[in-house]
């Protein structure tokens, strides 16, 4: 339960001293609890024997103290103070209640943003090993299990158990028959946990699990819906759905059996002794009176204890259930730490690191600026877990107003190049220089002055204008900068033919949009945020004649003016570019005009 709690209390956000203030509550309403029915013994035995006022000295000094006139006013005095108490902690159960919902759901809205920061921050190569529905699902889904299930339920558990042993002390105090009794309301509880605590760990695994496989299926299923609906597969997911609901039905239903248990056996065995204790007193010695005052207390508090054992054993077997959720963001919180030290560590990423998250509008002067030429000095790079280098001390220059292509076999290190050239993947050794300085004097700096368009453009379900202000508040975008970005990417034709014009909506992934207009689009977005240099990562590998003609003359007019890099599958596309690059296994094997490389080469 230890290394349960220490990984709680490591995923919980800062402001943890919020916890400190929380349990001091806890222990003044269980002090209430007790004192409140600790006030119904003397009560009860007051009200039934009223000259008990003379015999007890507390109770006589009190009623002399106060000056009573009579001795059913002293006891209905008491009965009042026992009911404003229990208001008072009536009151206060339902605030601390409050305030711990308004805690957890702030851990969860903390650790969303914790989550969703940190992955955005880890190194790129981090993403090429991750799925990104799984980091969806953490954030979204994990982290209402961890709030809801694990950090509000441990609170409940928690106050729960001080009431719970504030009450059994209190019913300590009038019998040692109670103990025996409270033992015996207990034992069953602790045989069915022990019983069943790794199986309510794996079904609680099984569930989460199911769960997760579902949003996989779903997200395949709905990502593919043009492919599923001609291929006819739609029985196929719908089968896998279905057989993942099942692994959940059943899982779920065992973890949520077992918590219903502990009530209904505390119930049982309290009733038992309870009526049972009574009726054999009356059956032995004919005269419960000395009993009930007894009585009165046991069954009070039992109601009240029920209750507060019901929500401990419940949480403790909730608690279980999650165990597979605390671990899975408890390892990936390590593993994003363990990569934020390895980045710390490196002079390169620290660097960066220093200025992430800088908005791309402030005002203080930039690190880099690119005047001249850029220069890759003996570039490396190794892919984490590779035995082999992806890039293989790969040396060039590239002149400002220059356009390069990069050309070669799949797996030739194009696209690794241009990652580390984007500042993606940070080289094993070498150098990459803007103007004689390093880039990673200030990474950001240097990405500020990329545009990157990949093959397949990324597009918001949202307007033609916010996409290409892409990351950009709605109020901050910029029109005339807009217009010049849309008119330099061609596209002012179409925003003619648009209804809404740049208030079009393009549709998840830009689905209204043909693949042309996206790329375009992209572009626009690489123009408008007035990038030196744009990187194009086989912007028209997957597009028809006319519409690889149509983009690539956006692309052409830009010559001269922006630097470029490309990554060309069709190589009639880089016939306009000052040098070709060839490449194979991460090395650059020839340099030349587009004539040397790949007319005399005899590529086409």
């Amino acid at each position: 339960m230890l290394n349960y709690l220490s990984k709680v209390f490591y995923i919980i956000p800062s402001r943890k001293t919020r916890l400190i203030w929380i349990f001091l509550l806890f222990l003044f309403l269980s002090c209430l609890e007790v004192f409140g029915l600790g006030l119904i013994a003397p009560f009860l035995s007051l009200a039934t024997e009223p000259d008990l006022i003379e015999t007890n000295t507390i109770s006589q000094q009190l009623y002399q103290y106060f000056s009573f006139q009579s001795k059913g006013l002293f006891v209905a005095t008491i009965g009042f103070i026992i009911i404003g108490v229990f208001i008072v902690k009536s009151v206060l159960a339902w605030r601390i209640r409050v305030y711990i919902l308004q805690f957890g759901f702030w851990v969860r809205g903390e650790l969303c943003r914790k989550l969703i920061s940190q992955y955005l921050a880890a190194p790129y190569y981090f993403h090429l090993t991750r799925n990104s529905a799984e980091l969806i699902q953490q954030i979204t889904e994990y982290t209402r299990f961890f709030a809801i299930d694990i950090v509000i339920e441990l609170l409940n558990t928690s106050s729960s158990l001080m009431i719970a042993v504030a009450i059994t002390i209190l019913l300590c105090f009038n019998s040692l028959v109670t103990v025996l009794a409270i033992l015996l309301i207990c034992l069953p509880l602790v045989i069915l946990l022990v019983f069943v605590r790794k199986k309510i760990r794996y079904w609680g695994k099984k569930a989460t699990r199911s769960n997760e496989q579902m949003v996989r299926v779903i997200n395949h299923s709905l990502g593919g819906i043009k492919e599923s609906k001609v291929i006819g597969c739609s029985n196929y997911f719908e089968q896998q759905i279905s057989e993942e609901a099942d692994i959940y039905e059943r899982a779920s239903s065992w973890v949520f059996s077992v918590i219903l248990l502990p009530r209904l056996i505390m119930e049982t065995v309290l009733v038992i002794l309870l009526i049972g204790a009574t009726s054999v007193v009356l059956i032995i010695y004919q005269d419960i009176t000395d009993l009930i005052a007894v009585l009165g207390v046991f069954a009070l508090a039992s109601l009240r204890l029920v209750p507060s054992l019901t929500q401990v054993t419940s949480g403790l077997y909730k608690l279980r259930s999650q165990s597979y959720t605390l671990e899975r963001l408890y390892g990936d919180l390590k593993q994003l730490e363990t990569l934020n030290t390895v980045s710390e560590q490196n002079p390169i990423v620290l660097s960066s690191a220093r200025s992430f998250g800088r908005n791309l509008t402030n005002s203080s002067p930039p690190v880099l600026s690119f005047q001249k030429s850029i220069v890759l000095d003996q570039v490396a790079y190794a892919y984490p877990n590779s035995a082999g280098l992806a890039l293989d001390k790969v040396s060039l220059s590239i002149e400002r107003g220059e356009s390069i292509a990069l050309i070669g076999k799949s797996g030739a290190g194009k696209t690794t190049l241009v990652d580390v050239i984007l500042g993606l993947l940070i080289p094993s050794s070498g150098d990459i220089q803007v103007d004689g300085q390093s880039i990673y004097k200030n990474l950001r700096d240097w990405q500020n002055l990329i545009g990157y368009i990949p093959q397949s453009i990324f597009l918001m379900d949202d307007t033609i204008e916010k996409n290409i202000a892409f990351g950009v508040r709605e109020e901050e975008i910029d029109s005339e900068r807009l217009k010049r970005a849309i008119h330099s990417a061609q596209l002012d034709e179409l925003m003619a033919d648009l209804p809404d014009g740049v208030k079009t909506m393009v549709g998840e992934r830009g689905v209204r949009l043909s693949g042309g207009q996206r790329q375009r689009i992209g572009i626009a977005r690489a123009l408008y945020h007035e990038r030196d240099i744009l990187v194009l990562d086989e912007a028209t590998a997957a597009l028809d004649n006319e519409t690889e003609g149509l983009v690539t003359e956006s692309i052409r007019s830009l010559s001269g003016s922006k630097t470029m890099i490309i990554i060309a599958h069709r190589l009639t596309t880089v016939e306009h570019c000052d040098r070709v690059y060839m490449m194979d296994k991460g090395r650059i094997l020839k340099v030349g005009s587009y004539q040397e490389i790949v007319v005399e080469g005899d590529l086409l």
